[in-house]
């Protein structure tokens, strides 16, 4: 039987000895990059228009799935197999316990009695087709999510939708890397 063997190290070689260190170096590389990301992050791209402006169809987003609580405004993704078919990238408008209150004809979103300063929005909020009554306190283990195309989303104001289960979050959404244009940090 026939074995390889690697025995550069007895070699004197110096270009043998730089291809060999080029190739570890690329071997650990790819290593550490799998580990990244099959344990820490992920990467996702948009799926329509519902984040415009801040995020573009086709935008390449790497999310992060260190975080422990969603909190107001992160931008999340989560799994909406059941639902949608689907994973969805939203902004977290209220998170368990907090109030809520959606005033469509002033165009006000408050949470917990403030009125919330949403810069990053592109449209005007409107009632959608399939609404449903949202609960003025969001349960305990869900999200209420939002897009910033407020009148081209599908989010937790429609029935189809509602609410988000925090077990059901991928992770947070950190940076655009792609197109190279658009590269940026979510805050």
């Amino acid at each position: 039987m026939y074995r390889y063997s690697f025995k550069v190290r007895n070699n004197n070689n110096p270009v043998v000895l730089y291809i060999y260190g080029i190739f570890q170096m690329l071997l650990y590389a790819l290593i550490a990059f799998a580990i990244i990301f099959c344990f820490f992050f992920r990467l996702v791209t948009v799926d329509g228009n519902s984040m415009t402006d801040t995020l573009l169809n086709g935008d390449k987003l790497i999310v992060s799935e260190l975080f422990t609580k969603p909190k107001c405004g992160d931008i999340i993704v989560a799994n909406s197999n059941d639902t949608l078919g689907k994973i969805i990238v939203k902004r977290v408008i209220a998170s368990e316990g907090q109030s809520l209150k959606i005033d469509y004809d002033k165009n006000e979103v408050a949470v917990d009695g403030v009125i919330l300063d949403e810069a990053y929005t592109s449209s005007k909020t409107s009632k959608p087709t399939d609404y449903w009554k949202i609960p003025y306190i969001v349960p305990e283990g869900y999200v209420f999510v939002m897009g910033d195309n407020r009148a081209y989303s599908l989010d937790s104001r429609d029935n189809r939708l509602q609410l988000v289960a925090i077990d059901d979050i991928v992770g947070k959404a950190e940076f655009i890397i792609s197109p190279f244009d658009r590269v940026k940090y979510l805050y």
